[in-house]
């Protein structure tokens, strides 16, 4: 066992934290722009039942278990000196792993995400937490209970990174790009031109979906793609219709007001 983490570990282990508060503060420093929020800004502040500090709070403290848990798996799993090979991979290898990666952390939190759902004493005691914002905003993308932090974040991006075979580089851009689309999905904002919603199906109106009552037991995908939804039957359509004071509002299918 090594006795220290080498600098790319340090990167991989510290930098997806600094992206988090640097892209939840770009939305912070937008404003609350009207005319492109999935809920008014009334909605936030009255459904939501945690004031922000709580949730800033809960937002410091799982990432302190996420840097504790990536600092002791890089002491456990590294090499004391990471080779030329792995630290010089082709773009062709980086680009596979990122996918498998991608493919090995939605399987592992559709099915933790699911099963906190369909569990009653795991909802009520851990996942609800989460929905307690039942408005998300960016910043409030992490808070979770610890105990979901460590299965569905910290112990799923670990089998992700080991099944991949990511260097810690690859493991930087891996998560910090998975932190971006994380606080993306929570962001509460339709923005013209975002490359997530371009590129995913999965992206905030799809959670913001799971987020209401009616869709507390679907859409349970995150963070990239929507296939375990559609193959399990989990998957709730959803179109977004304008809001006549401006805004979008997603909504059911089942439920658009045009059907």
């Amino acid at each position: 066992m090594k006795l220290s983490v080498s600098n790319d570990e340090l990167l991989a282990t510290f930098t997806p934290v600094l992206v988090y508060w640097i892209y939840s503060g770009i939305f912070m420093i937008l404003g609350d722009l009207n005319n492109y929020r999935l809920h008014t800004k009334a909605e936030e502040e009255s459904k939501n039942v945690v004031t922000k500090t709580t949730v800033l709070k809960g937002v410091l403290l799982q990432q302190s278990i996420h840097i504790t848990l990536s600092l002791l798996f890089y002491t456990i799993t590294g090499s004391d000196k990471t080779t030329s090979t792995q630290q010089s991979s082709s773009l062709f290898v980086f680009i596979l792993q990122f996918f498998v990666a991608m493919v090995v952390l939605d399987t592992c939190q559709y099915f933790t995400h699911r099963l906190m759902h369909m569990n009653q004493f795991l909802y009520k005691h851990v996942h609800s937490q989460h929905h307690t914002l039942i408005v998300p905003y960016a910043f409030g993308a992490l808070y979770n209970h610890p105990l979901e932090g460590f299965f569905s974040d910290a112990v799923a991006g670990a089998i992700a990174v080991a099944i991949s075979g990511m260097s810690p580089r690859a493991a930087t851009v891996f998560f910090s790009f998975t932190t971006m689309k994380t606080v993306d999905d929570h962001c509460g904002l339709w923005l013209p031109g975002n490359l997530f919603h371009l590129c995913f199906a999965n992206n905030c109106a799809f959670h913001d979906i799971h987020h209401q009552l009616y869709g507390l037991k679907r859409n349970f995908s995150n963070p990239y793609f929507v296939t375990w939804d559609k193959l399990l039957g989990t998957y709730m359509p959803y179109k977004l219709e304008k809001r006549e004071k401006g805004g979008y509002e997603a909504r059911p299918i089942a439920y658009s007001k045009t059907e």
